[in-house]
């Protein structure tokens, strides 16, 4: 499914399976997780896709062939492919462990060809071992929602009582780990969803309710999951003195001014950007050991178009992953 022009629908192409280069596997995608960035892209908010592009992150699948220089990754294995497609590996952010902020990254769905196909090529190194415990469908979401959302989650410390605004596919992965660490957790949705708030509940949030609400009690960190930036000063009103909201949108709407008042006393606001691979195996390893179990909502891949339709509508509790392989 290959995305030519924002504004229009992804169009169903057939093209020969592509060749590993030095350095690269090819993969018989199994499933691939549509994820909030995805509707960024094709919708033209987020800037220079490598057109024509085949979108998709969070690519669940086996290994059927290898290019040269490729040691780590056998045919046969199981692998998950990330938002992190590609990094130089010279760069002083990659020589420093920050492989997400590398100057020269490329991005799986993005500059590289993604996962909504029944083959792609992908970097050895952005290639993850995925755990026994996570079928197909259920790993998917976890190669891009509950990994980001895991470096947001740690960015908020030993906070005890989480706020997290827009519960899909990252909140209600990350909801069940924040609640394994002890934590409580309070969740944010749209006006009026009761039954995204019923499905917080039910995964064991302290309490449920709009994003114009204010909470029943003070926060100790926030971390906002939707593209809204008119929510961030809510969310720093929300927390305590000392408290943390962290943004884990890719893409997000202009930020409106507020008074200086809502980040005195030491409230931090920051942004999360992307991930490493070793965020990655590190995630994986923690959501096998809880362990998480992903709610997700299947598509065929020719429904494509549908399924990032049903996630720009919200209304789907968990997440939505294309079903590739028959």
């Amino acid at each position: 499914m290959v995305f030519e022009r924002a504004g229009e629908p992804l169009r169903s192409r057939n093209a020969p399976d592509p060749e590993p280069s030095a350095g690269q596997v090819r993969i018989r995608v199994l499933v691939c997780g549509v994820c909030r960035t995805d509707v960024h892209i094709v919708d033209g908010e987020l800037l220079d896709p490598a057109l024509p592009l085949v979108p998709g992150h969070q690519i669940v699948g086996v290994v059927e062939a290898v290019g040269d220089r490729v040691e780590s990754v056998a045919v046969g294995d199981r692998v998950g492919v990330p938002w992190l497609g590609w990094a130089c590996g010279e760069c002083r952010y990659c020589a420093t462990g920050r492989q997400n902020l590398c100057e020269r990254a490329l991005f799986t769905g993005y500059q590289l060809d993604g996962g909504y196909a029944e083959t792609t090529v992908a970097d050895a190194r952005a290639c993850l071992a995925l755990p026994d415990a996570f079928p197909d469908l259920q790993a998917a979401p976890l190669l891009c929602a509950g990994t980001i959302g895991f470096r947001a989650l740690r960015m908020t410390g030993d906070a005890t009582r989480l706020g997290l605004y827009g519960f899909g596919g990252a909140a209600h992965i990350l909801t069940q780990i924040a609640i394994a660490e002890g934590r409580r957790v309070f969740a944010f949705t749209r006006r009026g969803d009761t039954a995204t708030q019923a499905f917080a509940r039910e995964l064991g949030a302290s309490w449920a309710g709009s994003s114009t609400e204010a909470p029943p009690e003070p926060l100790d960190a926030a971390i906002l999951f939707v593209a809204a930036g008119e929510l961030v000063p809510r969310a720093l009103e929300a927390v305590e003195a000392g408290g943390t909201v962290v943004c884990a949108e890719i893409h997000m709407s202009d930020i409106p001014s507020f008074p200086y008042e809502l980040l005195w006393k030491e409230r931090v606001l920051r942004s999360v950007a992307n991930l490493t691979w070793l965020d990655g195996r590190e995630f994986l390893a923690v959501a096998a050991g809880v362990p998480v179990r992903t709610r997700v909502t299947t598509f065929p891949l020719d429904q494509a178009n549908e399924a990032l339709a049903a996630l720009r509508g919200g209304g789907v509790n968990g997440a939505i992953v294309l079903q590739v392989a028959t």
